[in-house]
């Protein structure tokens, strides 16, 4: 295991691991213990109580964020004709065809979000091996694959902030939701918009105690504990 540096221990020291720290606790001290020299991404990561291995015990979703993620989104649309030339026009940084497939088949992914029309899968089926494992391949599921005429709303929602939830192997999910410069009140909100989408998500498959544990912190900083009961009790402002 590689040994954690000096600034890292010391953001470490401040953040009691035995406590379960309220939402608003929680988003504070994540702010006061970053130290990387640049705008780091704030997480929330919980552990759920259900067997991934499962398919009616997946989670998975989408949120918008209410206060965007911070960050420039690349989004790509895989279309045609009058379609890819939409897709331009509402915003999208590439569009096309086969000339994207080969382009990705190359090797580029010089993109954060793919988006498709549906008659477009047949094609895009062929790079299932590439943007799948990196959570790019557009699904239905995960609201990516849509018709023509939805194709503007869909990359304003991502230019915005939206963002995909999905369960991995371990039960446990990781959602990106703010940058540490937010103010306090828009990491809060954002948090209670995941917070809500991973609630409605619940598998009715699912029994027991659905989310186990919670906590919150930056890309580079230790983790936060959450007290479970006020995160899922947590609403916007």
């Amino acid at each position: 295991m590689s040994k954690r540096g000096r600034k890292y221990k010391e953001a470490a020291g401040k953040v009691d691991r035995e406590r379960a720290y309220t939402p608003e606790e929680a988003i504070e001290l994540t702010k006061d213990v970053s130290f990387a020299n640049f705008d780091e991404t704030v997480e929330l990561h919980l552990r759920l109580g259900v067997d991934p291995r499962h398919a009616d015990q997946q989670v998975r979703g989408v949120v918008v964020l209410p206060h965007g993620l911070g960050k420039t989104v690349r989004i790509l649309v895989f279309a045609e004709g009058d379609d890819a030339r939409l897709a331009e026009e509402a915003g999208a940084d590439h569009s096309g065809s086969d000339e994207l497939i080969q382009q990705i088949q190359g090797g580029w992914l010089d993109f954060d979000v793919a988006i498709a029309v549906p008659s477009m899968m047949g094609k895009v089926g062929r790079l299932g091996r590439i943007l799948g494992p990196r959570g790019l391949m557009p699904s239905p599921k995960a609201g990516t694959i849509v018709p023509a005429d939805q194709l503007p709303a869909l990359i304003k929602e991502t230019r915005l902030g939206r963002v995909e939830f999905r369960v991995d192997r371990t039960a446990n999910l990781h959602v990106p939701f703010g940058k540490s410069s937010f103010p306090k009140e828009k990491l809060l909100d954002n948090m209670a918009s995941v917070m809500e989408a991973i609630k409605q998500a619940r598998p009715a498959a699912a029994k027991g105690r659905y989310i186990q544990r919670v906590a919150v912190t930056s890309c580079m900083g230790p983790g936060i504990k959450v007290d479970v009961a006020q995160a899922m009790a947590m609403e916007m402002a």
